[in-house]
């Protein structure tokens, strides 16, 4: 997510939402849950205030300026129904022809902050949703049929809602057969089968009891948000705290990471450095019980409790002091627990952050070092910036200490950034990054609400690196990602080597919806206030950044993408503004020269080859809307599928001089023994298209004129670029 702090928009969106409130009297307004059934969840007070707030800041400040109304009222109706039931597994065109009734009512629900309607729909859901699990459950007591010939038709997406609770029945008969089918051709018999999808079932049963007013508002606001375009969005007050996170890469707790399993709360992960890693008194799979606050206080049993909830019970503030009843991994209930207690403290998220490699690659007599830095998102620690903290963490920052690091380890012939998977983050990061390989000059511009554009440059004269540049991507690459791309590309700094990129050209301010608490209770709005555009003044929204040489992937570019999201705004272009793109040497190889050099490597690459077999297996199957619910075909299906991929396996081992294997599932061996099973998990599956990359990289180094070694210097406000 892209997210942008500009001053004058940020109070004059401050300035409404202080309107929104001192305007907004309830007075006269029908009865707070005079249309919910018994026991339904009703929307709170403090909800109602919010969700005007919201409607308000949404009409006046996103980028599109269009009002709440009618027409913009049926598109949020219809959101809010896909966001419950986009696959048309539980309401009935019954439901739907009752529950249309509010569907011109959602214009007005948001204005008011009567969002009962709303709150109805979901009751309406939430019951549906009991009675199908209840018939889930109903349907494990007959074992199914294999040998009907009939089949399950997974996407729902764009059929019709079935016509009655019959047709409903059968819908989910088949779908019930469909999970025990691919449990038994896992290996499991119909009664192991039945004992574990009875206990997933009943495990949605109590999550759909746990749901939270909460939850259905943000639900609901995220439904008028993402109407106006895909990455407007509210954030509750838990995942603000969580957007704080990411963007921070740090957090005040024990540094454990948590997962639902059955009713148990497992730990799966310590994190290095944080207090419960540092302890030693935590083991991945122990089960949490009870969580006890400070030195005496009770334990509240967490058995069955949401996961989130527990998260918050264990975070807090850091100094203070959590105890955690906890059952050792493997033993059985009912085993004596174990008391721990850690003292909280700040824990950083160091596997999101930039990180690097260093890799050989042998082109004759030369051996050739190419530097790896993978930048997972655009993040920087705003909180401890603003508090004076000197030592804040950021991308860029990370990233020139990772290329210092480099430099003094004996240095680099070219640097491939991975930017894969990277869907951007915090704008200034973007901008501040590329100045690290530019010397000076305008990175992206800013058009705004009001239409003025703003043009931002590099923050800091000078570079950080010199050398040969890779920038790999793929359709995960979103917004700052791009921004960072393109200005690389239009500057001709480095060749951009992958999947074209997401199209995410749309910027975020985020707005607080607490005016005087620093706590997000109410939550925050993140609204789409701009576009950006590339100094060409070409867009990337929708058509995102065209690699310079294309790489397999096997990510769909027809179903990943701003272009295939609903309300997605359109492409266009504004003027360029004058840069200066670096003069490459003349024995620089073009990019039709490495294309094909690129094309002849990879036509005898075993590793390529077996990649793009694997691309075209998964198109064939990403084509499928139904499954067969015949075992027998089934079967058949698999072990061809199995066939196939074995296949393409030994082409592959064949060709790297190593032993076919029989099955799929046969150990790997090591001269004619058995590899040992510690062994087969440290390796690593080779990433074939980083390998790919460094490969262009040396191709560059190669044919490129034998140069001065790239440096790396120290980057601050005193630098300044040498004279020609």
């Amino acid at each position: 997510m892209q997210s942008y702090r500009q001053p004058l928009s940020w109070f004059a969106l401050a300035s409404l939402a202080l309107l929104v409130i001192v305007g907004s009297g309830s007075a006269g307004a029908p009865a707070a849950t005079s249309i919910l059934p018994p026991g339904a969840i009703a929307p709170l007070e403090r909800q109602r205030l919010v969700a005007r707030r919201i409607g308000a800041i949404l009409e006046e400040a996103h980028y599109r300026h269009v009002p709440i109304d009618d027409k913009l009222s049926e598109q949020v109706y219809t959101r809010f129904l896909d966001s419950l039931d986009g696959q048309r597994s539980y309401f009935t065109a019954a439901d739907i022809a009752e529950l249309s009734a509010y569907r011109l009512r959602f214009d007005d629900m948001i204005h008011t902050g009567e969002i009962e309607p709303a709150f109805l729909i979901f009751a309406r859901y939430q019951q549906r949703n009991r009675e199908r699990i209840r018939f889930a459950l109903e349907q494990l007591k007959t074992e199914p049929d294999w040998t009907l010939s009939e089949s399950f038709e997974f996407d729902r997406t764009k059929l019709p809602w079935a016509a009655s609770t019959q047709e409903l029945d059968e819908l989910w008969r088949k779908r019930i057969k469909s999970d025990g089918l691919s449990l038994m051709l896992a290996g499991k018999s119909w009664k192991d089968a039945t004992d574990i999808l009875q206990k997933r079932y009943e495990r949605v049963l109590k999550r759909v009891d746990q749901i939270t007013p909460e939850d259905v508002f943000e639900n609901l606001m995220n439904a008028y948000a993402r109407t106006f375009d895909p990455h407007s969005s509210y954030f509750g007050a838990r995942n603000s705290e969580e957007y704080r996170i990411q963007m921070s890469l740090s957090y005040e707790g024990i540094g454990a990471s948590l997962a639902t399993n059955d009713d148990y709360i497992s730990i799966v992960n310590l994190i290095p450095g944080g207090p419960a890693a540092a302890a030693g008194t935590l083991a991945i799979n122990d089960r949490v019980m009870g969580i006890g606050q400070g030195k005496d206080g009770p334990f509240q049993e967490v058995i069955g409790w949401r996961l989130d909830d527990v998260v918050q019970l264990i975070r807090g503030k850091g100094g203070t002091l959590v105890r955690l009843q906890v059952l050792p991994a493997g033993a059985a209930p009912g085993t004596p627990e174990k008391i721990v207690e850690f003292t909280r403290g700040k824990v950083t998220l160091e596997n999101q952050a930039a990180k690097k490699e260093k890799r050989i690659v042998q082109r004759g007599s030369r051996t050739l070092r190419i530097g790896v830095v993978t930048v997972p998102g655009f993040y920087q620690d705003v909180q401890a910036q603003a508090q004076g903290d000197e030592s804040f963490r950021s991308t860029t920052r990370d990233v020139k200490r990772l290329l210092e690091e480099l430099a003094k380890e004996g240095g680099i012939d070219g640097l491939v950034l991975d930017l894969r998977g990277d869907g951007g983050g915090y704008l200034p990061e973007a901008t501040a990054l590329t100045g690290l390989f530019i010397d000076k000059g305008p990175v992206v511009q800013l058009k705004d609400t009001t239409g003025r554009v703003e043009v931002l440059d590099d923050p800091t004269p000078g570079t950080a690196y010199d050398g040969p540049l890779i920038v790999l991507v793929d359709r995960f690459s979103a917004s700052a990602s791009e921004i960072f791309a393109g200005a690389i590309q239009d500057y001709h700094r480095g060749l951009i080597v992958g999947q074209r990129t997401f199209g995410k050209g749309t910027v975020q301010n985020l707005v607080p919806l607490d005016r005087w608490s620093q706590r997000p209770v109410d939550g925050q709005l993140t609204v789409t206030i701009g576009k950006f555009y590339r100094v060409t003044g070409e867009s990337t929204q929708h058509r995102g950044v065209e690699p310079d040489i294309a790489l397999p992937s096997p990510i769909s570019l027809e179903e990943v993408g701003e272009s295939a999201l609903d309300s997605a705004l359109p492409w266009d272009r504004i003027a360029g503004v004058p840069f200066q793109a670096v003069r490459q040497p003349a024995s620089m190889p073009t990019v039709n020269v490495l294309s094909k050099e690129e094309d002849t490597r990879n036509q005898k690459d075993a590793d390529y080859q077996w990649l793009v077999g694997d691309i075209g297996a998964l198109e064939q199957l990403r084509k499928q809307k139904s499954l067969s619910l015949n075992l027998a075909e089934r079967k058949a299906e698999r072990t061809r599928q199995d066939a196939e991929r074995l296949a393409r396996e030994n082409q592959r081992r064949v060709a790297q001089g190593k032993a076919p294997l029989k099955a799929l599932d046969e150990p790997d061996t090591e001269d004619g023994a058995p590899v040992p099973a510690a062994a087969k998990e440290k390796e690593k599956a080779p990433d074939i298209l980083l390998d790919q990359a460094a490969q262009i990289m040396a191709d560059v180094v190669v044919a490129s004129t034998p140069a001065p070694a790239p440096t790396v210097v120290a980057k601050d406000a005193q630098s300044r670029p040498k004279a020609p």
